[in-house]
């Protein structure tokens, strides 16, 4: 299978250009890869992101991110730094875009429960569900025996969003959480169903690095989420950043930052990021009182912390890669020490005064206790499931098969929703 179509980009050869099944451009003005944009932004999936938890649940407050806000902060970020590194940016807001497809109702915490639920299937993981979004669940395009390929994507922009590029047997045993406190379930980028496309997506790639698209994705959402996790916590009145000239107050966040994200970090080495933090003109003075110039203040200090970060990265990359378009897997992004220190300290404050919060306890395991129903439910009485994931569970041919076509159906479900199938199913 595989096609090309449109016009060269620089940086991307015809195999970059392909697609899993042949497809004539509508508009030969369009790139390819401009047109795998247009898919993403029409899609189903990507609207239910609106619905889906970020750090706290997307009613809490009309003011604090949901999955989708996040998306595009992230697609805004990741497209800035690919042009200034000769990345196509279409390429890598796409892949931004799709970066969080998967994520199952309640976030992480969903995730986590799911994976336990799909063990006989081969686990659940947030990514490799994205790769069976774009290739099989949002249908756009079907391939000759009839099958869904999903929205049919160029090679170059599937392998962007491949932020784990390995299947479930060779990824690793996590020593992190995520962003929203949840423990991390072993990270991995395809189900063994999916097998064929996603080795379709990497012809030509030797082990398993990321190409250079996905690495600035995933930057970009290191540096969006640890500069609005921190933003959403200052406004809800659960952060104040002038209480950490306080050292004691801030060994407490350094061992949230070792517990969760960095565990070989040294408290000098936190502090010293914490003090280019703290000399940033932006940097408040003063605790958050919600004025306008409290609010503007805060802005600044977001967009000024994502400049920083950025542009060390796009320095010590072109320092090592001075010339010409970095593509594909040509070059490797990178994230000087500082930087990393820097990001890891914000995401710690956040971390520590956030996530770690008593009143969240209960709350996740009711999360847990909604998902774990649902599954249960729907294998029982299979017939209630939406119809195309009744036609899916028809054709599945073992119980494994029909408990994914069941997992398939509950990740796609909103926080709402899940709830809502809660009440009705259970």
């Amino acid at each position: 299978m595989g096609s090309t179509e449109g016009a060269g980009v620089e940086g991307y050869d015809d195999a970059a250009r392909a697609r899993w099944v042949p497809e004539p451009p509508k508009r030969p003005e369009r790139t390819p890869f401009e047109r795998d944009r247009a898919r993403l932004v029409h899609s189903a999936a990507l609207r239910r992101l609106a619905a889906k938890t970020q750090v706290v649940g997307p009613q809490t407050n009309d003011f604090v991110r949901n999955r989708l806000t996040h998306t595009l902060e992230v697609a805004q970020v990741a497209r800035d730094l690919a042009h200034t590194l000769g990345c196509d940016p279409d390429v890598v807001e796409t892949a931004a875009l799709a970066h969080d497809l998967g994520h199952p109702p309640f976030g992480h915490n969903g995730e986590r429960a799911l994976d336990a639920l799909a063990a006989p299937c081969g686990g659940f993981e947030g990514n490799a569900q994205t790769l069976r979004l774009l290739t099989r669940l949002e249908a756009k395009t079907f391939d000759a025996a009839g099958r869904s390929v999903g929205l049919n994507l160029t090679r170059a922009t599937l392998d962007a969003s491949s932020k784990y590029p390995w299947p479930r047997a060779a990824a690793r045993t996590p020593r992190t959480r995520h962003a929203d406190g949840v423990a991390s379930v072993r990270k991995f980028g395809v189900y063994e169903d999916d097998l064929p496309v996603f080795c379709w997506l990497r012809e030509g790639v030797d082990g398993d690095r990321q190409c250079i698209e996905a690495q600035v994705m995933d930057l970009a959402d290191d540096v969006a989420y640890s500069v609005h996790d921190l933003e959403d916590g200052i406004v809800a009145g659960r952060v104040d950043l002038a209480l950490l000239t306080d050292p004691a107050r801030r060994a407490e966040v350094w061992a949230t930052v070792r517990d969760w994200y960095l565990p070989d970090a040294e408290d000098a080495a936190l502090d010293e990021a914490f003090a280019g933090l703290r000399a940033m003109r932006s940097w408040p003075s003063s605790s958050y009182d919600g004025s306008r110039g409290a609010q503007a203040a805060l802005k600044n200090l977001t967009s000024e912390l994502i400049g920083r970060f950025c542009t060390s990265v796009q320095e010590a990359t072109r320092a090592v890669h001075p010339v010409g378009p970095l593509t594909r897997h040509a070059a490797d992004l990178v994230l000087p020490e500082g930087t990393q220190l820097a990001i890891a300290v914000l995401k710690g404050i956040a971390a520590h005064y956030v996530m770690r919060a008593d009143d969240r306890v209960a709350l996740l395991e009711r999360q847990r206790e909604i998902v774990a129903d649902l599954v249960t439910a729907l294998a029982e009485a299979p017939d209630r499931l939406e119809p195309v994931f009744v036609a899916d569970y028809a054709a599945a041919g073992d119980d494994a098969a029909r408990l994914r076509v069941v997992i398939d159906q509950v990740a796609s479900l909103t926080d709402s929703s899940a709830v809502e199938w809660h009440v009705r199913l259970c």
